[in-house]
């Protein structure tokens, strides 16, 4: 240790030890650093469908709160129409996109999912919308 009193750790109030800001400065640069790369690492192993399947079912998550169907005793208050036809609209339009790359066999689920929000949308709006015109419908089409 250092005799200039500059560089003298005080003892941390919590575990008696000696405080080091320069030391955790490095250990902090150093824990972020092993993080960006791990987490680099760890998105390069996942494969593209993965990832599209991933973001589609937060999608499907978050439509499905904003629905009134959480597993929850207050979720009708949850209710936000608004919101569960933006998230509709934005995972009708990426199964649409990603469904040529990523196979029938994933966009299936997907599709089946998406339809029950918007048969769950047209069965609780108190204003329904014309055929076509309800969430995501000017990419799957009309839902009846």
């Amino acid at each position: 240790m250092s005799t200039n009193p500059a560089h003298t750790p005080s003892p941390d109030a919590r575990s008696g030890r000696a405080f080091d800001p320069e030391r955790e400065a490095r250990w902090e640069e150093q824990e972020r650093a092993g993080s960006d790369t791990s987490a680099v690492r760890d998105i390069a192993d996942v494969a593209a469908v993965e990832v599209i399947g991933t973001a589609c079912v937060h999608l499907m998550s978050a439509a499905a709160v904003k629905l009134g169907l959480a597993d929850t005793p207050e979720a009708e208050a949850d209710i936000d129409l608004d919101e569960a036809r933006k998230l509709i609209n934005a995972l009708a339009g990426l199964v649409t996109a990603a469904a040529p790359e990523i196979s029938d066999m994933h966009a299936r689920p997907i599709r089946d999912g998406l339809r029950s929000l918007q048969l769950r949308f047209r069965e609780i709006s108190s204003i329904p919308d014309a055929p076509g015109k309800g969430p995501g419908e000017k990419y799957t089409g009309p839902v009846i």
